[in-house]
């Protein structure tokens, strides 16, 4: 699948994260295995081994990290997007288009089974963020306790929770409830 956001639902496997435990969802190999087979449209015959699954885990921090700062117009660590270059020129490269499902998307050689092969369309939407016009659309939800990163397609760009059926009617609860403590 090409989709420009891949990248910020992939950091989002791990939400709350401004909690004490933040909500993690993936705890196992297969977890990633099944997020990848569901996002990625990738066909995996097994789940990645234990340290190559750890891996993905540092990827999808230093992603996170990447686009955190940039939502709060912070300047990122040098050396996120230093391993972020890294991973990108030792991930597969985008040379081979394939037709599934009556769309395009890249072929991806799953054959090595590393981290680097199994995230490829992820690093690449995050280099494809970073350096497109969209960054500037790059959102942190305004709840501090969700962490939430999305991508803000409102007309006005103005949107400011992950969902108003989450974040955003939480707001709007607590709101009427500190007015009507006042009244």
């Amino acid at each position: 699948m090409n989709r420009p956001d891949l990248c910020l639902e992939f950091a989002n496997t791990r939400y709350w994260r401004g909690q004490d435990a933040p909500t993690e969802t993936l705890n196992a190999p297969e977890d990633l295995a099944a997020w990848t087979t569901a996002n990625e449209g990738l066909k995996l015959t097994k789940p990645p081994a234990r340290r190559e699954f750890e891996r993905a885990l540092e990827l999808r921090e230093l992603v996170y990290r990447l686009f955190d700062a940039h939502a709060q117009a912070k300047a990122p660590a040098a050396r996120d997007l230093e391993t972020l270059n890294e991973a990108l020129s030792e991930a597969p490269t985008r040379t081979t288009l394939k037709r599934e499902r009556g769309s395009y998307a890249w072929d991806v050689d799953m054959r090595s089974g590393t981290a680097l092969a199994l995230l490829a369309p992820v690093l690449w939407t995050a280099g494809d963020l970073l350096a497109g016009p969209r960054l500037d659309r790059v959102r942190r939800c305004a709840n501090p306790e969700c962490g939430w990163l999305f991508l803000d397609d409102s007309r006005a760009g103005k949107r400011r929770w992950c969902s108003m059926q989450s974040c955003g009617n939480r707001a709007k609860a607590r709101r009427h409830y500190h007015k009507s403590r006042e009244a």
